[in-house]
């Protein structure tokens, strides 16, 4: 694992070329402090490692924008933070009850799909299938473990029989490639 300066600049070079195995290095280097500072802030497990994985695959996306001045932990910290406050503001939907009580207005946070929502969701489900068939088979089967049977890293690297760190890889691929399928199919 590297410590040194100059092998994380290496290593990030490296990254910049698209050299998998600089991506692996880094991943396996910095994954303990992203997943540590999600699941301390996010105490549900499978929230917190989606969340870093996000993390690393926005960070590889932009890594040609990073800035050596700086940390590159903090700079991950800084994108995982970025992510997390998304993924709360998206999720929290929140509506006022107008029942008044001794306190006045209760919040009342509405998570139960409309029926659009529900054609929506269903129809955007099989066109994300459609585009799913159009990978390779081992980035359709990786992709099938986390997100359909949602299995934990850990369980996905059980049943593979690989090393987490591989499976961690092959998630941001394949979701990397699955993301320009989307956006080709969706410039047609």
């Amino acid at each position: 694992m590297p410590t040194q300066k100059k092998e994380i600049s290496l290593l990030i070079e490296k990254a910049r070329d698209k050299n998998e195995k600089a991506f692996n290095t880094l991943l396996n280097t910095y994954w303990s402090a992203v997943y540590n500072f999600q699941f301390s802030k996010n105490p549900n497990e499978d929230e917190a490692q989606d969340i870093t994985i996000k993390t690393f695959a926005k960070a590889f996306d932009k890594i040609h924008l990073y800035d050596e001045k700086y940390n590159f932990k903090t700079w991950l910290i800084t994108i995982s933070k970025n992510i997390l406050i998304d993924h709360y503001r998206k999720n929290k939907t929140e509506t006022i009850s107008i029942h008044k009580k001794e306190s006045g207005a209760y919040k009342i946070y509405d998570d139960a799909p409309s029926a659009e929502d529900l054609l929506i969701n269903e129809q955007n489900l099989n066109r994300l299938l459609n585009y799913i068939k159009q990978l390779k088979q081992h980035h359709q089967e990786i992709i099938n473990l986390r997100y359909f049977r949602e299995l934990s890293y850990k369980e996905i690297a059980s049943e593979l029989n690989e090393p987490i760190g591989n499976v961690k890889v092959k998630l941001l691929r394949a979701k990397k490639i699955l993301a320009q399928v989307i956006a080709k199919g969706k410039n047609q």
